[in-house]
């Protein structure tokens, strides 16, 4: 049974920053490609940032020079570290894996970021 499970989400102020971990079982890691998405009220589901199993990473313009995305693969673990966080980032944050070449994609539960003074 594959299983995402995200954590480090929570009430920051602007300008302040947070980690976001989620570590996956059920699924050989490193060969996934890690994605972060986000989902405010009323709109739809955006990635956020990707990192592909070599490592390389793609940032909505957004979040760039202000996240960063990175993998452990022994830990089968991929972080979400914001910086310079704004209200705008307000979302749910979702992680997925996913493997095109096998059509397989799978998601976490989502965990809560809130920006606000």
């Amino acid at each position: 049974q594959v299983q995402l499970v995200e954590s480090g989400g929570g009430l920051v102020q602007p300008g302040g920053s947070l980690r976001l971990s989620c570590t996956a079982s059920g699924i050989t890691f490193s060969f996934y490609t890690m994605n972060w998405y986000r989902q405010a009220p009323g709109k739809q589901r955006d990635l956020v940032a990707q990192i592909i199993s070599d490592s390389s990473t793609n940032y909505a313009d957004s979040v760039k020079g202000r996240f960063t995305i990175s993998r452990d693969n022994a830990k089968n673990t991929v972080y979400l570290q914001m910086s310079s966080l704004k209200p705008e980032d307000t979302a749910v944050y979702y992680c997925n894996a996913a493997r095109l070449s096998a059509r397989l994609s799978y998601w976490g539960q989502g965990t809560q970021v809130t920006v606000s003074s």
